[in-house]
C-alpha cells in the first residue's frame, strides 16, 4: 500500500497556487531540486502525470486537476486538526507570516512587532512587504495589514489607530536655493522626486485643503520606486519628496528637513490589521492578536488626550 507524506501533497498545493517549482520551493522553505524530486516521486508513484511543465510556466494537467481536487479539501482538514492540537500549547512559538505593504511594516515594526518578539522570544515573524494587494488566505499568510478601505470584506479587521499623513519635504538648503512652493501647482517648477508604483503607474502627488483635492504631475532628476531612497535622496539636496510622515517625522524635528504644504495633507486612511476567522488559533496567532488589539486602544486613547490638550 502507498503511503504519500504530507510534505508531498502540500508541494502540489503551492506549485499550484504559485505557478512555478521555484516560487513553491520558496515558499516550502526547500530547494527547488528537492521539491521537483518530491513530485517526479509522487507522480511515479500514482502513474499520472500532475503538472504540464514548460520553460516558461507550469499549469495543472486535466489528471493533477481531479487529484487536488479531492486532496485539496482533506488537507486542509489534516492541517487544521494540526492547528487545533497545536493551540493547545501554553507557550506561544512557531511561525506567524505577515503581509504588508512597506510603509506600514516601517509604522508597526518597532511599536508592535518588536515588542511581540520581545515578550515571545519562541516565535518566528516572517514579514512580506509589497506593494500589490494579496489574498493573505491563499497566499498562506496569517495576517495582513493595509489602510481600511483595502482591506477584504469578509476578513476581521483590526483598526491600529496610528495618524498618517503625507509629508512634503526638502533639505534647508534646498529651499534656500529653490524657494518655497506655497501652494501645490507650485512644485511644477521645483525638482520632485518621482515614485513608481508597483502597477509601474507613476503617483501623482495628491492634496486636499478645505474640500479641494488637487493632484499634482510633479518631474524631477530621479524617479525611485522606494520610500527609503527617496528619503536619503532627499536629505541629500536633491529635491522635494512627498513621503509618509512617520519615515521623516525625526528628520524634521532635528532640522535636517524642512516641512511645506502641511496645510495641504490631510489624514490618511488608518491602518487595519486583518485575518480571516480562525475556529483554533495558535497560541502565537492569538497572542498576537491580543497584543495588536492593546496597542490599537492606546494608540487611540493617547491621540485622543492629544486631541483634548489642544
Amino acid at each position: 500500500m502507498m503511503r504519500h507524506s504530507l510534505i508531498e501533497l502540500d508541494a502540489v498545493i503551492a506549485i499550484m497556487r504559485k505557478g512555478s517549482f521555484r516560487a513553491a520551493a520558496i515558499d516550502l522553505g526547500v530547494s527547488t531540486t528537492a521539491l521537483s524530486n518530491a513530485i517526479g516521486k509522487l507522480e511515479r508513484q500514482l502513474g499520472i502525470r500532475l503538472f504540464n511543465r514548460t520553460t516558461r510556466s507550469v499549469s495543472l494537467t486535466e489528471a493533477g486537476r481531479h487529484f487536488v481536487g479531492k486532496v485539496g479539501p482533506a488537507l486542509q482538514d489534516i492541517h487544521e486538526a494540526m492547528d487545533a492540537a497545536r493551540s493547545q500549547q501554553e507557550t506561544p512559538s512557531g511561525t506567524l507570516r505577515i503581509n504588508a505593504f512597506a510603509t506600514a511594516a516601517r509604522e508597526i515594526l518597532s511599536p508592535l512587532l518588536l515588542q511581540f518578539l520581545r515578550r515571545y522570544p519562541q516565535v518566528h515573524i516572517d514579514l512580506v512587504t509589497e506593494g500589490r494587494l494579496v489574498d493573505i488566505v491563499a497566499d498562506g499568510f496569517d495576517v495582513g495589514i493595509r489602510t481600511a478601505d483595502l482591506v477584504p470584506s469578509d476578513m476581521i479587521a483590526v483598526p491600529l489607530g496610528l495618524y498618517r499623513r503625507y509629508a512634503v519635504v526638502a533639505s534647508p538648503s534646498y529651499f534656500t536655493t529653490h524657494g518655497t512652493p506655497l501652494v501645490p501647482p507650485d512644485l511644477q517648477a521645483h525638482a520632485c522626486l518621482r515614485v513608481r508604483l508597483p502597477n509601474a503607474a507613476l503617483f501623482r502627488w495628491q492634496f486636499e485643503k478645505e474640500g479641494q483635492a488637487i493632484q499634482v504631475d510633479v518631474d524631477g532628476p530621479m524617479t525611485l520606486d522606494e520610500a527609503s531612497l527617496a528619503r536619503m535622496a532627499v536629505l541629500n539636496d536633491v529635491g522635494i519628496g512627498f513621503l509618509m510622515e512617520s519615515d521623516v517625522r525625526e528628520d524634521i524635528m532635528a532640522g535636517r528637513l524642512v516641512r511645506v504644504l502641511e496645510d495641504w495633507t490631510p489624514p490618511l486612511a488608518p491602518l487595519c490589521l486583518y485575518y480571516p476567522n480562525r475556529r483554533n488559533p495558535s497560541a502565537a496567532f492569538a497572542a498576537f492578536i491580543d497584543l495588536a488589539r492593546n496597542f490599537a486602544a492606546a494608540t487611540t486613547a493617547k491621540q485622543r488626550i492629544g486631541c483634548h490638550r489642544q
